[in-house]
């Protein structure tokens, strides 16, 4: 079988006859093919080095020209960045105990930009296990957030157990907000969706609840009372 794209006179009558592409415009073709070919590379290039940890980025840095390593950098500084963020949102998780004398380094030295919430209980207290164990649910839910318990008298001696529960919130050192005493809590018919939402007044949490729960039931409380009493109309009836 004949070569199309040798120079013979029998492919010349071909390519004017139409049969055969002309030999320039193939060649064009065939360029154009090469450069597409190019593209695909470079496009493979880029996602290999977006798909590899920071390890595997070091270990090839070598086989990388110029223009790539200047796109690695940029792309190793922007990974970089997401861990750090990632580890900032899940460096808690739990409650953390503690005693009078880690309160200087678990709470005024927390850090920058962490929020620090303190419960002080004592043992014995059915509200304060209560708040200590919607405190654990918290910690799960918000990672970023230093949640810390202390028994009250080893960080404030004396501290007297009618104030208690007690919640204290921080921020870089500062109070933020405090909470005082069962009845700013409203006993023990707390719900940690109330708790949640009570601290998140504060600035510390960012809730994904949309009101608040105890005006729920504040207004079905109103609700079911209203419902009870009779109207004024009624009760001139009965009257008669």
């Amino acid at each position: 079988m004949q070569d199309p794209e040798k120079d013979t006179e029998w492919n010349d009558i071909l390519r004017k006859k139409g049969i055969l592409p002309p030999k320039e415009n193939r060649e064009e073709q065939e360029r154009a093919k090469e450069e597409e070919q190019f593209e695909i590379l470079q496009k493979s290039l880029v996602k290999t080095y977006e798909d590899m940890t920071l390890e595997e980025l070091e270990e090839n840095e070598d086989e990388f020209n110029e223009e790539d390593e200047r796109a690695i950098e940029m792309y190793r500084q922007q990974r970089l960045a997401e861990m750090k963020a990632a580890q900032m949102k899940n460096k808690f998780g739990e409650v953390l105990e503690i005693s009078g004398k880690d309160y200087v380094q678990e709470v005024t030295k927390a850090g920058k930009g962490i929020w620090v919430v303190l419960h002080l209980y004592k043992q014995g207290i059915p509200l304060c296990a209560l708040i200590n164990q919607h405190l654990s649910g918290l910690a799960k839910k918000f990672r970023d957030v230093k949640f810390i318990k202390a028994i009250s008298t080893t960080c404030i001696p004396n501290y007297p157990d009618k104030n208690l529960p007690t919640i204290f919130v921080y921020l870089e050192g500062d109070i933020r907000a405090q909470f005082i005493g069962p009845l700013v809590f409203g006993g023990m018919n707390l719900t940690r969706d109330e708790l949640e939402w009570k601290i998140s007044e504060s600035g510390a949490i960012k809730t994904d609840l949309e009101e608040n729960p105890r005006k729920q039931i504040q207004d079905q409380l109103m609700s079911s009372i209203r419902a009870c009493v009779p109207t004024r109309g009624e009760s001139d009836s009965e009257d008669d």
